[in-house]
């Protein structure tokens, strides 16, 4: 079936199984690769893309769910204003090893800032709890998340 569905401001059409996961229609069809593979249970948040602003598991979102909501992928955040600090704090704290969960970490923060332009720990901790990082990079992200909210960290060693 074909489907018209708008990424990072661009409607396209593809053609797909309406329940295709919306990650192989982004990785495999459209050539968005920033989008990873983790566990395809919706469980580590390594494929975490925005629908309508709102962070989403794109393993577990079946294309023909999209309809007329925009998607937001990690090629698409730093076109917005919170997607831009986000990534400009992900570089100034360091946050990345590896980098392969970074992708979604990054959606995931950016929705958080969208939705709470200051959160405490408890908020951060809440909204990124899902999204794992098997380096542990975990006290670096909520320094970043708190640089670009404009916070100072909690304690120095977050930075």
């Amino acid at each position: 079936m074909s489907y018209t569905i708008t990424v990072n401001g661009k409607p396209q059409t593809v053609d797909a199984d309406g329940q295709t996961p919306l990650l192989w229609v982004l990785r495999d069809l459209m050539n968005l690769k920033g989008s990873k593979f983790g566990c395809g249970m919706g469980l580590c948040g390594a494929c975490t893309v925005h629908l309508d602003g709102m962070a989403v598991r794109s393993c577990i979102t079946p294309v023909a769910s999209v309809g007329t909501r925009a998607v937001t992928t990690i090629e698409g955040i730093g076109a917005s204003d919170i997607g831009k600090k986000v990534q400009d704090a992900w570089v100034k704290v360091d946050v990345m090893q590896c980098g392969y969960c970074q992708a979604g970490q990054i959606m995931a923060a950016s929705a958080l800032l969208a939705s709470n332009p200051k959160p405490n720990d408890q908020d951060i901790d809440d909204a990124m709890s899902g999204n794992i990082c098997r380096c542990a990079t975990y006290t670096r992200i909520r320094a970043a998340i708190k640089t670009a909210a404009g916070l100072p960290p909690a304690d120095t060693r977050e930075v």
